[in-house]
């Protein structure tokens, strides 16, 4: 799968509108084929920074930067973006989270 982390750092006139502009982004990401899953939080250090946290399955990456919503949503995010996203993207085994081995929660 490729697991893929993306920061965005917000103009502070977009921060709290950042969410509505990726919505149907965020949607249309979600119904593709491949996708196992795309998560947006914030920052609780920084308000103005929202983290994205994308699976693909292992085809499914190359479709999505290739889809017509992915050539939207870059066209329409510089505008409300004071910096250059950061990303990680690399490819891992697996297809789905797995549970964390030294933290263990009876009963879960």
């Amino acid at each position: 799968m490729y697991f893929i982390v993306v920061k965005f750092q917000t103009k502070p006139d977009w921060t709290d509108r950042w969410l509505d502009l990726v919505a149907d982004f965020t949607e249309a990401t979600r119904a593709e084929p491949g996708n196992l899953w795309f998560e947006w939080s914030r920052s609780v250090d920084d308000p103005s920074e929202f983290v994205l946290v994308e699976g693909f399955a292992d085809d499914g990456a190359g479709p999505h930067v290739q889809s017509e919503h992915f050539k939207r949503a870059i066209e329409a995010m510089p505008q409300a973006l004071a910096r250059t996203p950061l990303i990680i993207s690399r490819q891992v085994d697996g297809d789905s989270w797995d549970r964390m081995g030294e933290v263990t929660v009876p009963g879960s």
